[in-house]
């Protein structure tokens, strides 16, 4: 057992399942403190202290920080890896729609690292990474919502890693394919045809399959290592070369 992350304390937000849950885990099997914050406990039971928060809400965030700093006055790295979906073109997507994911998904990486500062400042190894998308880099159909909040995800990430580097804080993401995910799951389930749905999902993937969430945690541990600190502003992709490969494409 690695004792990578002896001694240090994680917050991973959306543990309770799908890439959340296999980076808490991965986490505390090397040794971390690890709080989750979700909307629901779900699986993380074992390896995360749960504490209720909805990053898309300042109020939640407000008082999820409440109850950690009564608990600890350090925090060593921040997954922010909640975040929702959203199926659609920019012509059927509703102004609701648009505020909605746009909160969660980006502002509400901001609110929680806004809130996640002053204990991050606290630490010889400051590390946050970001949950970001394949979608940030690659026009995928009926994905305009989700894929604009992506690419925002992307450029905050630069952003803050320019302007944390010399408060010895690394902020980098992480660009995952599609992931075997409870998610995906639910989507494949609404298809009219989920097989053939999840073997197109699988078939534009040069690796011919989808990432699993124990690989994109491995990339965002790697990323948040103590080990790793003259990584910043890096986007790593976790994608089974969907971004850089164009395999069979060409003669």
């Amino acid at each position: 057992m690695s004792h990578e992350f002896d001694g240090l304390t994680a917050i991973v937000t959306g543990a309770g399942s799908g890439i959340g849950l296999a980076t808490a885990q991965k986490l505390a099997g090397s040794g971390a403190r690890v709080f989750g914050f979700d909307l629901a406990e779900g699986q993380m039971g074992p390896v995360a202290e749960w504490i209720r928060c909805d990053v898309g809400s300042v109020e939640s965030v407000s008082a999820a920080f409440a109850l950690l700093e009564a608990q600890t006055g350090v925090v060593d790295i921040l997954v922010n890896n909640a975040g929702i979906g959203a199926v659609g073109s920019v012509e059927e997507a509703t102004d609701d729609q648009w505020m909605t994911v746009l909160n969660i998904n980006v502002v509400g990486i901001a609110r929680v690292s806004r809130a996640a500062l002053p204990l991050l400042r606290h630490s010889a190894a400051g590390a946050i990474v970001n949950t970001c998308s394949i979608a940030a880099t690659v026009g995928l159909p009926q994905r305009a919502v989700y894929s604009a909040s992506k690419g925002a995800v992307q450029a905050l990430t630069r952003a803050m890693a320019a302007d944390l580097i010399h408060e010895n804080i690394c902020v980098n993401c992480v660009n995952p394919g599609t992931a075997d995910t409870p998610w995906v799951a639910r989507l494949l389930d609404g298809a009219a045809d989920p097989t053939a749905e999840r073997a197109a999902l699988e078939g534009r993937q040069p690796s011919g399959r989808l990432v699993t969430a124990e690989e994109v945690a491995a990339a965002i541990c790697f990323l948040a290592s103590p080990h790793q600190r003259s990584i910043t502003g890096t986007v790593l992709a976790v994608d089974g070369g969907m971004d850089g490969l164009r395999v069979g494409s060409m003669k």
